[in-house]
């Protein structure tokens, strides 16, 4: 049996709890079982230290919208490389979508993806099942079949739900499930800000007359947020996400960077950055989700219009994240309720919190340490990011999952 961890003198911030607070907390096994100031119950030879001087330690962040790219399109993305690169970037439970190949349609498919994860994988993995058979907009999935195979949504994300009908019929079921249906809402040519909205609008419009769960995936525009605000006043059952991209970065980005720039939706104006500040400020906008969308590098060579769409996001996220917190945007307890709480409670409350007996997901960073993005250290296969090259200002140091350190850069180990 591992020892247990004590991680002393770290700067503990749990939203679900609201503690704030200079704190040491025990792990014995994979739960939390003692926080405090004082000593502990456990012999000082019975526990290897951390020392988090000058560190936060928070839940660890949960990624509601992911790409893992496996099975069949693993020179892209593993679920080994994945969630290593998930770890690296504090990450400790991953919801990966459904576009692969062949997709997440059918129990097998599922299956698979949760024994490869079970074997290989360094955090936890929860599949996000199809909407439509192959994705491809004509025939509803089985979805009570997929709920019980152990999906936590449903999406055809890459493009959104093709019909009326078929929206409807899955929020019809959706609402018996209890999952959302994650809708990726863009007009399929061209990504203009109108055609977000206008899919928006059409989900809203069904969300209301089904009571199902709606699910907006990557919101972008200043129109969407209005959108999104107005339908949670009439109690809609609806939540969204935004990516650290589209909170951080303008269309300004493309024109610097390009097809590393590219992404769907696009990159908006600086007016539609703010909106969705304020949307998640206000708690319009739910969670912020990475969408990590790992490619090689031949798929993002070439002219714009057939490069690949898409940026490797697991470990850059939170240091272009702490933007927002250096900027004044968003305050530490907003920021890492966006990553752990709020996206906790999309998933029925489970992980996501420093209580007393649950299980020990731990992230551990420096709010201030600056580091230099170097491509060729990703541990993830795609180094696709206009990041490249950039000093961030946060830096993750440490990450426990189920009460193992699977990333550690750390942070000096001594005695309590």
């Amino acid at each position: 049996m591992a020892k247990a961890l004590l991680i002393k003198g770290g700067h503990l911030v749990d939203p679900d709890q609201k503690i704030d607070c200079m704190s040491n907390l025990l792990i014995r096994e994979d739960k939390i079982i003692w926080l405090g100031q004082g000593k502990t119950m456990l012999a000082g030879s019975d526990y290897d230290v951390l020392i988090a001087d000058g560190l936060v330690v928070c839940p660890g962040f949960i990624d509601f919208h992911c790409h893992l790219r496996e099975p069949g399109f693993e020179d892209k993305e593993t679920i080994a490389t994945g969630t290593r690169a998930a770890a690296k970037g504090g990450f400790t439970t991953v919801c990966c979508m459904p576009n692969t190949k062949p997709p997440l349609d059918n129990e097998e498919t599922i299956k698979y993806v949760r024994s490869k994860a079970s074997k290989e994988g360094v955090v936890r993995v929860l599949p996000i099942g199809c909407v439509t058979v192959g994705r491809k907009g004509e025939t509803l999935v089985d979805m009570e079949t997929l709920a019980k195979a152990g999906v936590v949504g449903f999406s055809d994300d890459g493009d959104p739900v093709k019909t009326m009908a078929l929206m409807l019929q899955a929020l019809e079921k959706s609402r018996e499930l209890g999952l959302p249906v994650i809708d990726h809402c863009e007009d399929p040519v061209g990504g203009e800000p109108e055609g977000e909205e206008e899919i928006i609008a059409r989900d809203i419009g069904l969300a209301e007359k089904t009571g199902g769960w709606l699910h907006i995936a990557h919101v972008s525009t200043a129109g969407s947020v209005r959108l999104i605000r107005e339908a949670k006043t009439k109690g809609i059952r609806l939540t969204s996400e935004a990516t650290p991209h589209h909170l951080t970065l303008t269309e300004d980005a493309v024109v610097k960077f390009g097809t590393l720039a590219k992404v769907n939706p696009p990159l908006r104006t600086k007016q539609d950055v703010q909106a969705l500040i304020r949307g998640l400020k206000d708690g319009v906008i739910d969670i912020i989700a990475t969408d990590h969308a790992p490619h090689t590098l031949a798929d993002k060579q070439g002219d714009f219009a057939s490069a690949a769409s898409g940026i490797s996001g697991f470990e850059t996220a939170l240091g272009s994240l702490m933007g927002l917190l250096h900027s004044g945007s968003l305050t530490l307890s907003e920021l890492i309720a966006c990553l752990t709480t709020k996206p906790a409670g999309l998933l029925g409350g489970q992980f996501g919190s420093l209580k007393i007996g649950a299980v020990a997901d731990i992230t551990i960073f420096d709010p201030n340490k600056e580091w230099l993005v170097d491509v060729t250290k990703f541990v993830s296969k795609g180094k696709n990011t206009p990041l490249a090259a950039s000093m961030l200002r946060g830096k993750v140091m440490a990450t426990i999952s189920g009460g193992g350190l699977v990333y550690s850069e750390i942070i000096k180990s001594g005695k309590a």
